[in-house]
This record gives structure tokens, sequence and C-alpha cells, in this order.
């Protein structure tokens, strides 16, 4: 077939409101006919009509309190001076919660309130009002009064109200029925042995529990080729039964990127390119009536597309109206650049340090899966502006509650594998508790702390002069703050290579041969400096080290480095080579400290810190990575006031 590319950029409102305005007006966004399901059973459903109660409730005059039934007439002029006796049987008569009133009686006296005097007989020292301690027919429900409205989410406690007031069946939108088609040559199903190329399917099970969570019905098919033919098959059955549609993956522009012909094959294409980053590529299209929705394969892009796109469609066709999530302010601890003419969508770290809320800007890439896991807010940046700049306050729309994210421990500095074996035993010994780390490397994290936007750093920095570590770029960095240098481990540093070393390299002097190239760490890391103070002593300069401008933020960034055949040699810790099969030259032993606030240090986000590094399980945990020397763990090394 003839390849046609037609990507536009329309601006993300508009887009959007073109498009439900479009399929408001074919009819694809009203609910489908009602169906009739038992009360009982409708927590989540939306219903399609009110619900009136069939019965009072209570349906009689029942007794509020164990106690006795009178008439409150016959208990007029009683005072503790002049108590009045009545006897059960003819005045009186037993009952317990929730018995109807015996005929006649219009009040009950509380057990506790009266005095036997005989068998049968007892004396009270107070009248009783009518319709004292009795719950009078409606009290709660009147026959014919409004339980529920329509357009109503059905909670727990509506289902106790519907049942009673005699509604034992309600009626409800249906769910809308989404089929989602997973498309590609290269995709595969999970579980399976991966060769190069493949491209693991779990989109439609991200999206699946997205859709059912809100409100709709899910299908997947199998996967389907890139053959635009049996593509064109599926989607054609798909619309037959279902009543939105989402091709997932073929929404660019490739040779294999079928999905906006399809669309318009079968149907019309209104959208093909929104102004979003991520997600651009998405296609917004209808056919027979129905909405279909071509969104790109990278997750972050296809989550981000179907909540732009897909959940508007699914609520008003379930009669609902999407709940805003809260938004906060917050203070960006790193600069955020963003091209013009896109709403980019960042996913970011929250926590609180001090009064304020600091936001850490995740990695940005379409295909970052982990990112969606870890985030816990999101930053949008209009169309109009370049970025936001570090220390700004920005609005952050909340993922998670803010009770978890008051919380939190905030970490910036260096990367350590030793950080994510510290956040997991975190949350299992205190599970209200959260652990954000940012790598922006041992200096960043102290300028970090000296702008108040995090309760410690990590950090290896070595001074040459005097080989100690730390403790002057404290001094210089911080001056005059009450710190606590506490050592988290040693570990040891050195160069990761392929299995077998192939190049032979043993030592800083093989970094400049010819042929061996490098993957360096970012500028302000320690191991930069590291490297840097072993290539001047001897005499090596950074041009001559192929790749020395290449600059990873993490030590298994620069493991995957070498791992993917990028790279033949980096500089990084012994665990992160061993955590990808890799082999490990080593060259020196380092201290990795917790610079800590002083101003933090007996609130409960160090403290809790503190106690699980101290726990023998964490320590074990770390020792289990290989390379680790925890002999001062949890030790004071130095204090500054």
């Amino acid at each position: 077939m003839k390849r046609r590319v037609y990507l536009s950029e329309q601006p993300l409102e508009e887009a959007r409101q073109e498009y439900l305005e479009y399929l408001s007006q074919i009819g694809a966004l009203s609910p489908g006919p009602p169906e009739e399901i038992p009360a009982a059973e409708a927590v989540g459903r939306v219903t399609a009509e009110p619900a009136f109660a069939v019965v009072s409730s209570p349906h009689f005059h029942a007794a509020a309190m164990d106690g006795l039934a009178v008439r409150a007439r016959d208990t007029f002029g009683a005072t503790e001076t002049t108590p009045l006796t009545l006897r059960v049987g003819e005045q009186a008569h037993v009952v317990d919660t929730g018995d109807p009133l015996p005929e006649g009686c219009d009040a009950v006296i509380m057990i506790e309130e009266v005095h036997w005097t005989g068998e049968d007989t007892f004396e009270i020292t107070a009248a009783a009002f009518p319709w004292q301690h009795v719950r009078v027919i409606g009290e709660d429900l009147v026959a014919t009064e409004m339980i529920v409205p329509a357009s109503h989410v059905v909670r727990p406690v509506d289902v106790g109200g519907l049942l009673a007031g005699g509604v034992t069946r309600i009626k409800v939108h249906p769910r809308p029925r989404v089929v989602f088609i997973p498309t590609g040559t290269e995709v595969v199903e999970p579980g399976g042995e991966l060769r190069p190329g493949d491209i693991v399917e779990y989109n439609s099970r991200v999206l699946g529990a997205l859709v059912r969570e809100w409100g709709a019905d899910f299908t997947r098919y199998e996967i389907v080729p890139d053959d635009y033919d049996r593509l064109r098959a599926a989607l054609d059955a798909a619309v037959e039964v279902a009543d939105l549609v989402i091709i997932n993956a073929g929404a660019s522009a490739g040779r294999e990127d079928f999905s906006a012909h399809l669309i318009a094959d079968l149907g019309r294409v209104l959208t093909h390119g929104v102004g979003i980053k991520p997600g651009k590529p998405v296609i917004l299209g209808e056919i027979r009536g129905k909405p279909v929705f071509g969104i790109p394969g990278y997750p972050v892009s296809a989550v981000l597309n179907c909540e732009l796109f897909v959940r508007p469609v699914i609520y008003a066709k379930l009669g609902r109206a999407i709940p805003p999530r809260p938004r906060v302010p917050a203070v960006l601890s790193r600069r955020v650049v963003s091209p013009m003419g896109v709403d980019e969508f960042v996913r970011v770290k929250l926590g609180k340090v001090g009064d304020k809320i600091i936001c850490t800007p995740l990695g940005r890439g379409a295909g970052l899966i982990l990112t969606l896991i870890r985030a816990d807010g999101l930053l949008v940046v209009p169309r109009l502006h370049e970025g936001f700049e570090v220390g700004q306050t920005v609005k952050v729309e909340l993922l998670r509650p803010l009770a978890e994210i008051e919380e939190t421990t905030v970490i910036i500095g260096s990367h350590d594998l030793a950080l994510d074996v510290l956040a997991n035993r975190l949350k299992v010994k205190y599970p209200e508790a959260a652990l954000s780390s940012a790598h922006v490397g041992s200096l960043g994290g102290l300028l970090a702390l000296r702008r108040g936007e995090a309760h410690l750093a990590g950090t290896h920095l070595l001074d040459e002069a005097t080989g100690e570590y730390n403790v002057s770029y404290i001094q210089k960095y911080l001056p005059g703050r009450g710190v606590v240098l506490l050592n988290l481990a040693y570990r040891e540093q050195g160069f990761i290579v392929a299995p077998g070393n192939p190049l032979g390299i043993k030592g800083f002097k093989d970094l400049a041969r010819d042929g061996v190239r490098f993957v360096n760490r970012q500028r302000g890391a320690g191991t930069r400096v590291l490297l840097d103070y072993h290539l001047r002593l001897r005499g090596i300069a950074p041009g001559q080290v192929e790749g020395y401008d290449r600059e990873e933020y993490t030590h298994m960034a620069v493991a995957t480095a070498v791992a993917g055949g990028t790279a033949d040699c980096g500089l990084g810790i012994r665990a992160a080579a061993g955590a990808l099969g890799l082999d490990f030259v080593p060259v020196a032993e380092e201290r990795y400290d917790l610079c800590i606030l002083k101003d933090y240090w007996e609130q409960p986000v160090v403290q809790r810190l503190l106690d699980v590094i101290c726990d023998p399980q964490f320590q074990a945990d770390v020792r289990a990575l290989g390379g680790y020397d925890l002999r001062d763990c949890g030790k004071i090394m130095w204090e500054q006031e």
C-alpha cells in the first residue's frame, strides 16, 4: 500500500474538545440501554435512574432501647420525691431494642432508669414524654423517598439504604465494552524467552486495569502482527462487539505504523497527532459510530493518552464527571526544560522538607515504566512555556495521598544500590513511611541540602589533598549548617567490563588506549571526582579518554551501557557489575556516607531511617549485593554544629 504520513500537532484542549463534541453529536457518548441488577451487587455501578424507597424504614414503631414500653400519659407526675409505681402487663410491657412497640404504647423507659419493687412492679422517678426512645415509622426512610439519584456511583452504604427501603433491584448504566488490540510483529507475551528485538506486551494489563478502575469492561485480543489485512480484520471484528476500541502501537508514521490508515479505511480519523509530550502520535477516530483510539506503544505515552482521551469517553458513557485530582504547590529541585508548542507531562517524586513540598522530576522517556511506578505527582509544563527553573514553585497534581508524601524521607545525592534496599526495608518496618531518592551526584546532594530541598544527601567525595571523604566539601558548601555525617557503607569502586574482560583493562592508563570506549558519570558525582583524581595522577587528559563526555547518572546505567555493548568500560561499584553478570576490576575502596541536616535529626523521617540502617536484616541484604563492607554502618563519622 502507499505510505501516507499525516501527523498534526493540534493543541490538547482543542483536540479533546472537538473530539468529544463530535462523538456527542453522533450519539457515541450516550450510555447504552439501562440494565437491571440486584441492589446487593451494585457497588461501583452508576445508577441509570433514581431509586425510591418502596417501604418505610422502620416500617413499624420500634423500641430504640431495652426497657419497658408505656403510655407516656400514665407516667405523668413521677418525680424523685414522688415516685410512681407501674405494673408489668397492665401499664407496661418489657421490650428489647428493635421490638415492635406494643399496641397503645408511645414511649420506652430505659431498663437502667427503673427500680423494681416486686416481681412485676417497678417505680420510676421521672415522667416519660411521648415517643421517648422510640424509632417511629419512617424515622430513617419514608416510602417514596429518593434514596440515590441517577448518575450516582453506588457505595457500600448505598446498598444498605436500598435494601432497607425495600429496593432489591436497580437500573444501572451498562459498563462500556472496551476492546484492546495489541499489535506488532516484535511484540511477545510475558514470560517467554526474549530475543533481541522482542518487546514484552504488558500495556494491555496496565490499561485493562485502568479501564476497569474507571468502570468499563475490558477485553484483550491476541497480539496481531504488522500485517495490514490481518489488522484490518481484527479492527473490523472489534468494532462489532465493542463500545470503544484501542489499537496499541502503530500510531506514528513508521513503515509498519498502520493504525491511522486502518481507522481511515474503516471509518474516520478526526485527529492524528496532538501537541503533548509524551504521546504526540495519538489517533482519535470513529468507526460506525464508535470511538476508536490509536495509541503509541511506549507505556508512559499509552497511559497518558488513555487518561487524557479514553477516560473522558468512558466517564461520559457512564453519565459521570471525572473527579479532579488534588493539586499542591511544590518547589522544584531540578530545572525542567521543555519544548515550546507542546503540553509536557512530567512525572515527579515528592517529599515534604520543612514546610515545603519538594518536587524532583523523574526520567522523561516515553518508554520508562518505572517512572509510572515511582511517581508521586504529575507536573504539567504548558505549551507556551519553555520550562521551570530550579527552586521555582509549581503546581503538582497528586498521584498519591498527601499524607504519604508528608511521611517521605527525601534523599538527594549520590546513587547507591543500598538505597533501594533501604527504601524496601523502611516500607516493611514502617508501612506509613516512604523514601524518595534522587540521583544528582554527591555535590548536587550537598547543594540540595544548602537549598533546603532534602533531609539528607548521599555523598562519597574524596578530598585529594587529605584523602578524607566528604568533610572538606561539607565545610565548603554547608558552612555554619548543623549536620551529622553518618556512614552507610564502604564499597568497592572499579572498572565494570564485559564478561572475561576481553580488552584486558587493568588500570586507569588503559582508558587512554585506542579502541577503549568509556562511559562516565555526571559532573559532581563522587565517582567522577575519583576518576579525575586518578587521571591527573597519571597525567592523562580527559580528551585522551574516548567517551569521557558521555555521562550517566547511576552505577546501574553505567553497567547497562557495558552490558548493552555501547561501552567497553565504566567506573562504578562492584554490586552494579554483579547485578548484570559483568566482570569487575577493583581499583579503590571508598566511603559512602549520609550527610543529615541536624534540623531533621530528631524527626521521624530521619529516626525511622536510622532504625532501619542498624537493623541486622538491612545489613545482611546489603552484604548480599556484593562489594560492601559495613564495618562502620550507622556510625557517626563527623559532626558540624
